[in-house]
């Protein structure tokens, strides 16, 4: 791995674990300790929950709370700065969900939601500030209020306290990392448990032709509409033309974590081989060692679809996208020079006929 992608990879720090059944969705532990780390002193920063006495196992790092319907509750973090140069930190609340990879994402948001998404974290979760400042080699207690809706719910609700350091300047111990606008964040776990357990469910909603960073395949869309973490998922996929009765696409997908009430639009990509219009059958076996669920389901790529994808793809370029981004930057930076070298010439030939008269 170069210097380059180390950098980088440094720049994403996540803290805190969620658990599902007898399974856990991690995003890596830690504690008040951490701002001593490697970690710490890479970043500069650190950050530890706070507890509270409702904490369902008291091993976990993260907030795993038994709460009930109509009670409001004052969570706490500690933010451990570990530089000699105060620093900001831009603190949010995030409501968790299933991304492309087929894992629970508290990092990123999405515009969309599951329809079946009854309570979001971030509408019952909020903060008292966006914004916190901490001093150089000190702490700073940040404090977000909890307001659980009334009426009846069983389940989970489940999200992150997220942190993002704001700050454009390399400081402290960073110094030999990248001079540029770095966004060194966490995330601390929040796992809301109400009432009685849930029994998971899932359900096949559709079938599409479409693209994943310029990518094109085929979408099922894998729908968890229980309050529940579902984790631990095997997926085996067969896709079939319903006229040829040719195989065209085969997948086993292992490690997949569905958020409570979320939807996993699971890409099988195609590569090189192009969408065709006609119909199709997908089945898919869905299991983790508790569950299995079988979906067999009709679907159809219009002509329009398959056309429109083919032509945005980027797999069949024979061109990665990133070298036709670079190709266009040499290419400016070549035509730069040659303006330089013009002027540079034109003034000096200016000069050469001055001095001459």
């Amino acid at each position: 791995m170069n210097k380059f992608m180390k950098r980088w990879l440094l720049m994403l720090v996540t803290v805190g674990a969620v658990w599902g059944g007898g399974a856990s969705q991690s995003v890596q532990a830690a504690n008040s300790s951490s701002s001593s780390s490697s970690a710490s002193n890479n970043i500069g920063y650190s950050v530890a929950a706070e507890i509270p006495k409702n904490q369902i196992n008291k091993k976990n790092s993260f907030f795993d709370l038994k709460m009930t319907m109509g009670q409001t509750q004052t969570l706490k973090a500690v933010l451990y700065n570990s530089s000699d140069k105060e620093l900001k930190i831009a603190t949010a609340i995030h409501t968790a969900y299933t991304n492309s990879n087929g894992l629970i994402e508290y990092i990123n948001t999405t515009k969309t939601y599951d329809q079946s998404l009854e309570y979001k974290m971030s509408t019952i979760t909020k903060l008292n500030t966006k914004t916190v400042t901490v001093p150089a080699n000190g702490s700073k207690v940040v404090s977000a209020q909890v307001t659980m809706p009334s009426g009846n719910f069983n389940g989970v609700i489940l999200g992150g306290w997220y942190f993002k350091r704001i700050d454009d300047k390399v400081t402290g111990s960073v110094k030999g990392s990248m001079n540029i606008k770095n966004e060194y964040s966490y995330v601390i776990g929040m796992k809301y448990t109400v009432g009685k357990t849930v029994t998971p469910n899932m359900k096949l909603t559709k079938v599409k032709a479409g693209l994943e960073n310029y990518h094109k395949g085929i979408f099922p869309y894998l729908q968890n509409p229980t309050a529940v973490i579902i984790p631990n998922l095997t997926i085996n996929s067969t896709i079939t033309n319903t006229n040829t009765g040719k195989v065209v696409k085969t997948a086993k997908k292992t490690g997949v974590q569905m958020a409570p009430n979320s939807t996993f639009r699971y890409p099988l990509l195609l590569g090189k081989t192009e969408l065709q219009a006609g119909k199709y059958h997908i089945k898919m076996v869905v299991k983790n060692t508790d569950h299995t669920w079988t979906f067999n389901k009709d679907f159809t790529i219009s002509q329009n679809d398959a056309k429109t994808y083919n032509k945005k793809a980027v797999d069949n370029s024979g061109i990665n996208i990133w070298w036709l981004i670079g190709l266009g930057a040499l290419a400016m930076l070549i035509i730069i020079i040659i303006i330089g070298l013009i002027i540079y010439f034109i003034v000096k030939k200016r000069r050469q006929k001055k001095s001459d008269d």
